[in-house]
């Protein structure tokens, strides 16, 4: 109950409005929408179904939903995918928000996201190796 997870799929549903995904978390969670829609740049959206938002703006609106559902740990895998640079950075300034108030963020990532205070992580020293010859490839990985 701690933990809001979100990965390639955002969790929308399409004939939803913006505002209607996001109240549908909030009624869950007994929270408001708009520090969300405020945050990622969604007010003017707000009634714009999702299956009819581009693939930024989708991905907005899922990471809006982390906002939404008050949980203190956020576990991203790749959240800036289909962001551009000013949602990238409306992304890092709510990770920013979100550690001020005392939650915390992993994030699995390929970009910098502006956050100097963050600490990485790299995996690479890590990584397996085996031939392809052997059946293990990088897919599995």
């Amino acid at each position: 109950e701690q933990m809001a997870y979100a990965a390639h799929a955002d969790g929308l549903k399409s004939t939803l409005t913006v505002a209607e995904n996001l109240s549908f978390w909030a009624a869950i969670h007994g929270r408001g929408i708009e520090t969300a829609l405020e945050a990622m740049n969604l007010r003017d959206l707000a009634d714009r179904q999702a299956q009819h938002l581009s693939a930024g703006q989708k991905r907005r609106l899922g990471l809006a939903r982390l906002i939404v559902t008050g949980r203190w740990l956020w576990v991203l895998d790749e959240p800036t995918v289909s962001l551009d640079a000013a949602s990238v950075a409306l992304f890092a300034a709510v990770v920013r928000a979100h550690l001020a108030a005392g939650g915390a963020a992993l994030l699995a990532t390929h970009i910098d996201l502006g956050l100097p205070e963050a600490r990485m992580l790299d995996l690479a020293p890590f990584r397996a190796e085996l031939p392809p010859d052997q059946g293990f490839d990088e897919a599995f990985l």
